[in-house]
């Protein structure tokens, strides 16, 4: 399986468009391979380098397997949009307040559905889908803010 964007490549620079200095949009994203018995995907962006620890950027759940591409400024149809560290749903772009930061947009193919709460921290999704993988892909960007 893997995770692709159009608008950068894995370990280079994410677009300002993407992030809190920019338009704040999720970049469009590239999904291929995914498993044939795979029931669901979920997507989590996070940021392992900040400074409180990784701060949660996006998560979304329950998105359809046949999926081919979620488009910029969008959410896949019928799925589940989880809180981020920002304290709301949806994407919070990239906003490291110093240095060069990584961020890690990690999907899991899944052999379930999720029945989750929106309020649900990743770390807890990731823990609640552990047994239920069939399949992960990760796309690595970096942002520095100017």
């Amino acid at each position: 399986m893997k995770i692709e964007s159009t608008t950068f490549k894995d370990n280079k620079l994410i677009p300002p468009k993407y992030t809190c200095d920019g338009d704040n949009v999720n970049p469009p994203l590239v999904i291929r391979d995914v498993p044939e018995n795979a029931k669901s995907l979920v997507l989590v962006v996070d940021d392992p380098d900040a400074p409180g620890g990784t701060w949660v950027h996006w998560t979304v759940w329950n998105i359809s397997p046949n999926i081919k591409e979620i488009p910029e400024n969008s959410c896949p149809q019928n799925s589940v949009e989880g809180m981020t560290d920002s304290g709301r749903s949806g994407y919070s772009g990239p906003c490291p307040p110093y240095g060069t930061h990584r961020y890690f947009f990690k999907l899991f193919a899944l052999n379930t559905t999720l029945d989750l709460d929106t309020s649900v921290k990743a770390a807890d999704i990731e823990k609640e889908i552990e047994e239920n993988i069939l399949a992960k892909a990760q796309l690595v960007g970096l942002y520095r803010r100017q």
